[in-house]
């Protein structure tokens, strides 16, 4: 993917998420998207993202983990909506502290998608392994280089 390309995707997909209600309420940032990968990161916040136990909520890392994949889905110009989705927790990460996920395709086909995730903590320990199965439901109007096919 030529740099220029890349570039579009990402703006096209920072644009897209700027107004996100839902990822502003969560502060999720997206890093990097390319082809068939995306990153995004989230400081966990104490006042927005812990559980009683004073580490992550087990639904915020449930949904940076669904929203990298889908972003993962995305970058290869797919419009999908998730069918299923599967968390193992290893790991919660305490408040005031940064994790990053990464979202990669695995299955790009005409009708699912199935992408997995890896969540990790600053020091770069694994928190979470996700996968998922996402249903197509339309095209992006940008279309990314270098597809991703079965």
């Amino acid at each position: 993917m030529t740099e220029r390309n890349y570039d579009r995707l990402k703006e096209y997909f920072q644009e897209t998420y700027k107004d996100n209600a839902y990822i502003k309420l969560l502060a999720m940032r997206l890093e990097h998207v390319e082809p068939g990968l995306a990153e995004i990161s989230m400081f966990i916040d104490p006042d927005k993202h812990t559980n009683l136990y004073h580490v992550a909520h087990g639904g915020a890392m449930a949904s940076i983990a669904d929203t990298v994949m889908g972003v993962a889905c995305g970058s290869v110009g797919r419009r999908v909506v998730t069918l299923e989705l599967n968390m193992n927790f290893i790991k919660a990460p305490a408040a005031n502290t940064k994790i990053t996920a990464v979202g990669r395709l695995i299955h790009n086909g005409r009708n699912t998608i199935v992408a997995d995730c890896d969540v990790a903590g600053s020091d770069g320990a694994l928190l979470l392994k996700a996968r998922g199965t996402f249903f197509v439901v339309g095209q992006f109007d940008i279309e990314p280089e270098n597809k991703i096919s079965d």
